[in-house]
C-alpha cells in the first residue's frame, strides 16, 4: 500500500474506497490528516483492527496511534446504519471497534481474513458488498432527504418534499445521518463550497453559489466546522 492517500468510486453504489499508507497521521482519508465532516460513516481497516467511523460534527485529526496503513469504505450519507446495524447518532464523533458492535468472534474472523488478503482494500470492499447484499432495502426517504439537502434545498421544502413533519424529519435524520437535518444541511453546504473553491471558483462566488450569505459567512462556517481558515484548508 502506498504512503499517500488515494480514493476511487467503490463497486458499492454511492460509496468510496480509499487507502492511506503508513507514516502519516490519517485514519479516514483526508490529506494532511484532517478529516472534515461529510455526513458519512466509514468501515475502516488497519492491520489487526476493523472499526467504524461515525459521522463527525467537527473536523477530526487522528492521533499518533492511527498512523496506518489504512483502508476504508465511505458510505454515502444515510447508508451506513442499515449496513452496519447501528443508528448513526450512537456513533456520532466516535471511532468504534467493530468487535464492540458485533459478536467478537465474527469481528475477529473478518479482521483476520482481511489481514491475510493480498489486497486488504479490495477485501474490505468485498466485505462492504456482502453487508449491502444482506441488508434491508435502502430507505428511499433517507436518500431523498440527503439528495435534497446536498442540492441546497431548505429544511421546510425538504420536509414537505418527503412528506414528514419537522419532528419526524429530525428523528429520522438522527438515526440515518447522526444529527438533525439542520446540521446535515450545514455540513453538506460546506462540502459543496469546498468543491467549488477547489475547482477554481473565487471565494466570493463560491459563497454565493453554495448558499452562504456572503464570504464572511463561509469563513465563519469553515472555522467552526474545520477549525481552520478557509485559505489554509484549500
Amino acid at each position: 500500500m502506498s504512503t499517500h492517500y488515494a480514493e476511487r468510486p467503490s463497486r458499492l453504489p454511492g460509496a468510496v474506497l480509499w487507502t492511506k499508507g503508513g507514516g502519516g497521521a490519517a485514519a479516514d482519508g483526508a490529506a494532511g490528516g484532517l478529516v472534515l465532516p461529510d455526513g458519512c460513516m466509514d468501515l475502516l481497516w488497519t492491520e489487526g483492527r476493523l472499526l467504524i467511523a461515525g459521522p463527525d460534527t467537527r473536523a477530526f485529526r487522528p492521533g499518533p496511534g492511527l498512523s496506518g496503513p489504512w483502508a476504508g469504505v465511505r458510505f454515502r450519507p444515510g447508508a451506513g446504519p442499515a449496513l452496519l446495524g447501528v443508528p448513526a447518532h450512537e456513533l456520532r464523533d466516535r471511532r468504534v471497534e467493530l468487535a464492540d458492535l458485533w459478536p467478537g468472534g465474527e469481528a475477529r474472523r473478518l479482521t483476520e481474513r482481511i489481514d491475510a488478503a493480498p489486497d486488504p482494500a479490495a477485501a474490505l470492499e468485498e466485505l462492504a458488498l456482502r453487508l449491502a447484499a444482506a441488508a434491508p432495502p435502502e430507505d428511499p426517504l433517507v436518500r431523498a432527504v440527503a439528495a435534497a439537502l446536498a442540492a441546497g434545498r431548505g429544511l421546510a421544502a425538504t420536509a414537505e418534499a418527503v412528506g414528514l413533519g419537522a419532528r419526524q424529519l429530525h428523528r429520522r435524520s438522527l438515526a440515518a445521518f447522526g444529527y438533525g437535518p439542520k446540521t446535515l444541511a450545514r455540513i453538506l453546504r460546506l462540502q459543496r463550497a469546498l468543491g467549488l473553491a477547489r475547482s477554481g471558483v473565487p471565494l466570493a462566488e463560491t459563497a454565493a453559489r453554495a448558499g452562504y450569505a456572503d464570504q464572511a459567512h463561509l469563513a465563519r462556517d469553515v472555522r467552526e466546522l474545520a477549525g481552520t481558515r478557509v485559505t489554509a484548508l484549500l
